[in-house]
């Protein structure tokens, strides 16, 4: 599929503009903060809607195995979903076996570059898998 000059001129201006950014997503635990997510979302002209990437993800060691990655995981996918976006990525490092094994269980696929992701169906259905 060729790309169309016109959508790679609209995603550059997306990023010129302004409207490609992105937020963090904080989970708290007994009034405490135990993990975050840095998520952006940009522009893909391949696929003429937004990607939204999980950029970095901590959870403080104590509340590993309490689901907190699962539930801020959870948010980000709905939110990404509500927003229009076409998919959900994140990178890996090969070396780190423990999150490649959790990323899987949740059903992202590891793909391109080393790189787990989910796509969303975009059709009139919603976007409902």
């Amino acid at each position: 599929k060729e790309l169309d000059p016109v959508l790679v001129r609209s995603g550059v201006n997306a990023v010129l503009t302004g409207k490609d950014m992105g937020f963090y997503v904080v989970a708290e635990y007994t009034g405490r903060t135990v993990g975050g997510l840095l998520v952006t979302y940009e522009w893909s002209d391949w696929r003429n809607a937004y990607f939204w990437w999980i950029q970095s993800v901590y959870v403080a060691p104590t509340y590993r195995k309490l689901g907190v990655y699962r539930s801020m995981h959870r948010y980000v996918t709905l939110e990404a979903r509500r927003g229009g976006a076409c998919g959900l990525r994140l990178y890996v490092d090969k070396d780190n076996e423990v999150a490649q094994q959790v990323y899987s269980s949740m059903r992202m696929q590891q793909a391109n570059y080393d790189m787990f992701e989910i796509e969303f169906d975009l059709r009139s259905d919603g976007g409902r898998e």
